[in-house]
């Protein structure tokens, strides 16, 4: 559609300046044909802050941009649960974009966390894909707001880092469809964002920058994507290939303008499909042009404190005793122990490391509230690199037994987590495990606050805390949202977007992460995350969705009401504690009974709900049609099934609170029957039933009657028949018979 508004500039281009337009110029720009007023636009990272390079910049020269707020990256952010925050804090980043002439901003991130292993899960939403849809949705209209491209990545199945540019996903359909596809489709259908990035490996067998029914046939034909699809960096072998695909931009700058051009003359490329990338790339300068009165800058004091409250409302309380909220006038009694709480780790390691505008510390922002002349007492208690310290231990042990209460700030280095490779396992490193030892062993009060970007297993030492904060990583103000939290001057409301097994054995894709090979197999299937644990009730250390407060909810009074294309679920909320808080209510929905194999219930909405004390608050959450569907691969579409559904309300995936059954009127669309369709499935049909049993009473020259006095055990052996075969047992149902039920079947169904 745009690419026809700008037909007559294209037809002005020669092939080879076409095809210039079709790769990029250096690192982060694009092609420019200033004959023909195209200007180059400037492409950067990413997701959580912006990674602006100077001029000459490589890829992998991550410490040398310009300085940018460093917000929580979306394990943080996506913890918040807050659709209206992340909106904000990407309208933000948009506003850091314009201010430095950057047009497209290479985020969000929104591939799925298969495994708690994969290197880049910091970068990413959640486990589930309904979530992390609607969080990247509203981070893509935030940042486009204000005029900058967001570009979804990395479109699709890159649930891994490990041989990452070759890997041979091998996915069967249903699953795509409902574990890795959804949240692209629900951003592209929603959002609009105005490009997408392809990712590096197979799907299937196919390269995705070469992959067609990705690129074309699901993204624009099935979704409507009407942007510009980009590839990752490298990730185009054959520009020629990717192109007829429906790839328009390799990135980034990559030789082979005159095979292209050569494509196109000796007819192996049509000249059309050229013509409609170079149209989608007009589209996006027109979509990121500046307006004249762009503003050169933006307040770094104010993003920063939004930065501050996006990492207050991201941590996670996973355990308390009793012990938080510290209280402020006992701070000279406290101990802040670990290396983290001084030297904080807030971001991850790779292509979106952010150069920040500033850092807070904990220790720092401890101190800022204990005021002047107060000195916060701390050790640092073990070395970022692994090794064993026993006098950095033993310094630590003897300030936990003077004080009341230890403040013990561990996690992961930051070799233990980028993007690039995997990680090997879930432990803290043996000498923060060590260290929690020596200090519960000398003080019963100890408060741990976590740094890492995926998942740590807690088990083998939650015993011995109290108290657990995961902070997950929380960007350039999270020392000071943490020393909030800590000090009861928040409240802590993230909520568990993965599920934290007991131990990585566990999780689903044990056995089949990350691949062998060249091959990756999704062998769980639509068996991810809480939909694993849930479906076969296993003990977890802390379930989806969970997450503690300083407060307490209560929920009451569940209405069901059928909306026009869905359901109306509404209940009250009330904070029925003595402190301000947020509650994240989750609405999941089970099929009671289904034909295929479903989980025991699936997230399908949810809202973050602010409440002051003793505050209620009625809430409606809408459920779509898709929030009772499945994917059908016989069918090839989503199906909704009419029987009852359990709509179930909690505080997470195993913590239900209020539960009412709906009967589903179903989609109406009654199934596609074939001679293969068994006996069974024939019966059950709505038209194909009653053809069938008087066909049977036409064959045996009778009503039928003697089609019901069959012994009931002959029938059920029957039942999973296809029906053609039963033209070796039943004379009268020959192949011609069967063919014509079938056009019978076909015809008033197309009637109906």
């Amino acid at each position: 559609m745009a690419h026809h508004a700008h037909s007559e500039r294209i037809a002005g281009l020669s092939r080879t300046q076409k095809a210039t337009l079709t790769t990029g110029v250096g690192f982060w720009h694009t092609a420019a044909v200033p004959d023909a007023s195209i200007p180059s636009i400037m492409l950067t990272d990413g997701p959580h802050g912006l990674r602006k390079q100077s001029e000459g910049g490589d890829a992998l020269g991550l410490g040398d941009s310009v300085p940018a707020t460093c917000f929580p990256p979306a394990a943080g952010l996506g913890s918040s649960w807050n659709v209206d925050l992340i909106h904000t804090v990407g309208a933000a980043l948009g506003t850091e974009a314009r201010a430095e002439g950057v047009s497209v901003l290479l985020g969000p991130g929104v591939n799925i966390r298969r495994s708690p292993l994969c290197g880049r899960n910091f970068e990413y939403y959640s486990e589930d894909p309904f979530l992390a849809g609607v969080l990247g949705a509203a981070w893509v209209q935030g940042v486009q707001s204000r005029g900058v491209a967001a570009s979804l990545k990395h479109f699709a199945a890159n649930n891994q880092e490990t041989d990452r540019m070759r890997i041979d996903v091998q996915a069967d359909e249903r699953t795509l469809r409902e574990i890795y596809l959804p949240a692209f489709e629900r951003i592209v259908t929603t959002a609009r964002p105005w490009t997408v990035m392809c990712s590096y490996n197979k799907v299937r067998g196919v390269q995705v920058s070469e992959n067609r029914w990705l690129l074309t046939e699901v993204l624009r034909d099935e979704w409507g994507f009407d942007g510009l699809v980009m590839s990752d960096w490298g990730a185009v072998n054959d520009r020629v290939r990717a192109l007829a695909a429906g790839l328009d931009l390799t990135m980034p700058a990559a030789a082979g303008d005159d095979r292209v051009v050569a494509a196109v003359e000796a007819g192996g490329l049509d000249e059309s499909v050229l013509d409609r990338a170079v149209g989608r790339l007009l589209t996006l300068l027109d979509r990121t042009a500046a307006p004249a009165d762009d503003p050169a800058g933006y307040d770094a004091g104010a993003h920063h404190d939004l930065a501050a409250v996006a990492a207050t409302e991201s941590a996670v309380l996973l355990k308390n005793d009793g012990v938080l909220p510290l209280d402020l006038s006992d701070l000279d009694r406290v101990a802040v122990i670990g290396e983290f709480a001084r030297t904080p780790r807030f971001q991850g390691s790779g292509s979106s490391q952010v150069v920040p505008t500033r850092v807070d510390s904990a220790l720092d922002a401890i101190g800022d509230l204990a005021g002047e002349g107060a000195a916060v007492r701390f050790a640092p208690g073990f070395r970022f690199d692994g090794t064993a310290d026993p006098e950095l231990v033993a310094e630590a042990v003897a300030l936990a037994e003077q004080s009341a209460t230890v403040l013990l700030f561990l996690g992961l280095p930051t070799e233990f987590e980028s993007e690039g490779f995997d990680r090997t396992g879930i432990d803290l490193p043996a000498n923060q495990l060590a260290l929690i030892d020596a200090v519960a062993a000398v003080n019963p009060r100890v408060a741990v606050v976590l740094s890492n970007g995926a998942v740590v297993a807690t088990a083998s030492w939650q015993d011995r805390a109290q108290a657990i904060l995961e902070g997950w990583l929380l960007g350039q103000a999270g020392g000071s949202a943490l020393a909030d939290l800590l000090f009861g001057l928040a409240n802590p409301s993230g909520r568990l977007t993965e599920t934290i097994p007991l131990r990585l054995a566990d999780t689903p894709s044990r056995l089949n992460f990350p691949g062998s090979d060249g091959v990756v197999v999704y062998g769980e299937r639509i068996h991810v995350g809480y939909r694993w644990f849930d479906t076969l009730d296993l003990p977890v250390a802390y379930p989806f969705g969970f997450g503690l407060s300083y407060t307490t909810f209560e929920y009451s009074d569940l209405a069901l009401a059928p909306s026009a294309d869905g359901l109306e679920v509404s209940f009250t909320v009330t904070n029925t504690g003595d402190r301000a808080g947020a509650e994240v209510p989750q609405v999941y929905v089970r099929d009671v009974e289904a034909s295929v194999d479903r989980p025991a219930h699936e997230l399908k909405g949810f809202t973050k709900a602010h409440l002051a004390p003793g505050e209620a608050r009625r809430v409606t959450v809408s459920l779509d049609g898709r929030a009772f569907a499945f994917w059908s691969v016989r069918e090839h579409r989503w199906v909704i099934e009419a029987g009852d559904f359990e709509i179930r309300v909690g505080a997470s995936s195993r913590d239900i609170r209020l539960a009412r059954t709906w009967a589903s009127p179903g989609d109406g669309i009654p199934a596609t029957l074939t001679g293969m369709s068994t006996i069974g499935d024939w019966f059950a049909h709505p038209i194909g039933g009653p053809l069938l049993l008087a066909a049977f009473a036409d064959a045996g020259g009778g009503d039928g009657a003697g089609f019901g006095d069959v012994d009931p055990l002959v029938m059920k052996m029957a039942a999973g028949a296809p029906l053609a075969k039963m033209a070796s047992f039943a004379p009268g149902m020959t192949a011609d018979r069967v063919e014509g039920l079938v056009e019978a079947v076909r015809a008033q169904s197309t009637l109906g």
